[in-house]
């Protein structure tokens, strides 16, 4: 539950339109600093402030798209929002010099969308169904 003060600062920080589609999405008032932006266009804020944020709460995505997941989240972007680096990918230098160029942009998990693999068989069956036969009436 967001106490009655934390979401009035919230209001005055971010506005009573961006308070209101947060308390839609997320059901939560946060502010924060703006961090980066991914491929998918999904914004990254991180809040600092031991009074206002819950430990390990403090970092957070505001999705591009409304029907969203969790794979929609690159993994460079995971790995901050989750404290294994320090650093976000658009800060950190070890992160950026190590992807080589020939590596595929990450693509999000298609499962459940018209997107989704669908493998097929090229194997002939062993068993073949039976197919009647009509022999013409003379």
């Amino acid at each position: 539950m967001v106490s009655l003060m934390r979401t009035i600062r919230s209001v005055r920080r971010v506005g009573l339109r961006e308070w209101w589609r947060q308390m839609q999405y997320i059901g939560d008032a946060k502010s924060g600093t703006y961090i980066g932006k991914d491929q998918f266009g999904n914004r990254y804020y991180e809040n600092r402030n031991a009074e206002e944020e819950i430990p390990g709460r403090h970092r957070w995505v505001d999705f591009a798209q409304h029907d969203y997941n969790a794979t929609q989240v690159p993994p460079e972007w995971h790995s901050w929002i989750q404290h294994i680096r320090k650093d976000p990918p658009t800060n950190d230098v070890v992160l950026q010099n190590s992807t080589p160029p020939w590596k595929a942009p990450y693509v999000e998990n298609l499962t459940g969308t018209r997107g989704a693999y669908k493998p097929y068989n090229t194997v002939v069956p062993k068993i073949k169904a039976w197919e009647p036969t009509v022999k013409s009436r003379a």
